[in-house]
């Protein structure tokens, strides 16, 4: 490995365990925080990343990458509904459960929507909930449609709040949320097989 990789490495190794260190609260994770915790120049942060901001946002995505990467749901199912409802359960509250570097990320992701990004990613993840015959043509969009309400919704809880009445501050109301969500999807696919 060159020199450059190395300290870029260790520029992300230090930031990542800042941002876990601080249970996502990104907001207290200064530039010298970051240079002094990897032992570089102050300057080297911005001439790999371009800034504080941008490296913050790479690691960030690369923790919920791993996050997403390492999610396995153990209990079994008996319908793609059940399942489908579950794993989304669980992301939901994750983002809830890890506020400050979900919504980075799927800020991020918002503005450079990609194949390999978390959101992507995820909408992977749900499409292998789902087993029964579904074409892969409606499986993407479903999983695309549950992905992005549960994104809008985390994004504008508040508003979401005065709009439909979810408080996703109680974990409860994510479930319930996911639970309808999941149920209306089900009925609208249903529907259009008739």
């Amino acid at each position: 490995m060159d020199k450059n990789a190395n300290i870029k490495n260790r520029i992300i190794e230090a930031t990542t365990e800042l941002i876990e260190q601080c249970n996502g609260n990104i907001k207290v994770i200064t530039a010298r925080m970051i240079a002094a915790k990897a032992d570089v120049g102050l300057g080297l942060i911005n001439y790999h990343f371009g800034s504080k901001e941008k490296l913050i946002t790479e690691c960030v995505q690369r923790i919920i990458g791993r996050v997403v990467a390492g999610f396995h749901m153990e209990q079994e199912f008996q319908t793609d509904k059940e399942r489908l409802a579950a794993w989304a359960t669980y992301v939901f509250d994750f983002l809830f459960e890890n506020f400050a570097i979900s919504r980075v990320s799927i800020l991020s992701d918002l503005q450079n929507y990609t194949e390999n990004c978390n959101s992507v990613l995820t909408q992977q993840g749900f499409s292998l909930s789902l087993k029964s015959g579904i074409s892969n043509e409606d499986k993407s969009m479903f999983v695309f449609i549950i992905t992005a309400a549960m994104q809008v919704a985390f994004l504008g809880s508040e508003t979401v709040k005065q709009l439909i009445g979810y408080d996703f501050t109680k974990t409860e109301d994510r479930a319930a949320y996911i639970s309808k969500l999941v149920d209306i999807l089900f009925e609208g696919m249903a529907q259009s097989d008739e």
